[in-house]
């Protein structure tokens, strides 16, 4: 009985010496979206736009626009304002409205400026990081009559690191929302 007692331990050494056995790296969920395409939005004021076809558009009487993108569970706010000699004072509030999120925000890189001379469309684009209510604001005028600002939410508790594949995912349909602006 000794003697298989050391021919076991034995053989266990030697067929235990193979390869190092390492523990599987946690896995992270890999999220894709689809190719966005759009379609423009024609709408009773005074500009247009065109958004995802994953998007539904909702307008209220003061031209005031929700996109909603329900997969996501996310939507898109817009605030139009007409412009009556008081364009400093919209563009400092929405300015404003973007920096009470300093509070929860882990930062607010600098804004990314968009500019359209042909359709006079000015902008600009603020990616707020961290557990805040709205990671992107945005900001669009003719300098002149219109100014349009917008604010990204999702119906969820803010948890950055896991909606920043989204965020990213939407930015882009912001930005094209941007670029496709027109003024009536």
């Amino acid at each position: 009985m000794k003697k298989f007692s050391v021919v076991l331990i034995i053989a266990v050494f030697i067929f235990s010496c193979g390869e190092e056995i390492v523990p599987k790296p946690k896995p992270y969920l890999k999220l894709q979206y689809p190719i966005s395409s759009y379609k423009r939005v024609e709408i009773n004021c005074p500009y247009s736009f065109e958004i995802s076809n994953l998007a539904k558009v909702n307008v209220k009487n003061n031209c005031w626009v929700s996109i909603e993108y329900p997969q996501l569970k996310a939507a898109i706010y817009i605030t139009y304002r007409k412009v009556e000699g008081n364009l400093d004072e919209i563009l400092k509030e929405i300015e404003k409205l973007t920096f009470e999120h300093t509070i929860k925000a882990d930062a607010i890189p600098d804004y990314r400026p968009f500019e359209n001379l042909d359709k006079k469309v000015y902008g600009k684009l603020y990616n707020i990081e961290g557990n805040v209510a709205t990671n992107i604001q945005f900001r669009a005028t003719d300098s002149v009559k219109n100014v349009l600002s917008g604010s990204l939410y999702f119906y969820v508790k803010p948890n950055y690191d896991s909606i920043v594949p989204a965020i990213k995912y939407l930015e882009k349909d912001i930005m094209h929302l941007i670029e496709t602006l027109e003024w009536k």
